[in-house]
């Protein structure tokens, strides 16, 4: 498997949080799952980082790198930080557990 420079010892930096959103939460029916990754991350390392940490079978990879915001506070003015989205197909059969289930006493 290629590993990029930046990536090559420590997958879990790649991938931050999975995104929550209406869209995403449609395409959990066809095991497509999203996630905010780090903008330096390749496909390859995306899908070494997913397959490790949830024990799944990746199928494909979609990343898209939308455009910064500005964000304006007053006078001051600059931008939001920069954000990757990665939206990873599982095989058949595979899942992630995303919202983990809650013991009510």
């Amino acid at each position: 498997m290629v590993m990029t420079k930046f990536f090559d010892k420590r997958l879990t930096d790649v991938i931050k949080r999975p995104l929550i959103t209406e869209k995403a939460t449609k395409a959990l029916d066809l095991n497509q799952y999203t996630f905010e990754v780090d903008p330096r991350a390749a496909k390859p390392d995306i899908k070494a980082a997913v397959e490790k940490m949830f024990d799944v079978k990746v199928l494909g990879i979609s990343t898209m790198n939308p455009p910064r915001k500005s964000r304006r506070v007053g006078r001051f003015s600059g931008k939001r930080p920069q954000v990757k989205k990665a939206v990873v197909r599982l095989a058949e059969g595979n899942s992630i557990q995303l919202f983990p289930e809650s013991e009510e006493a």
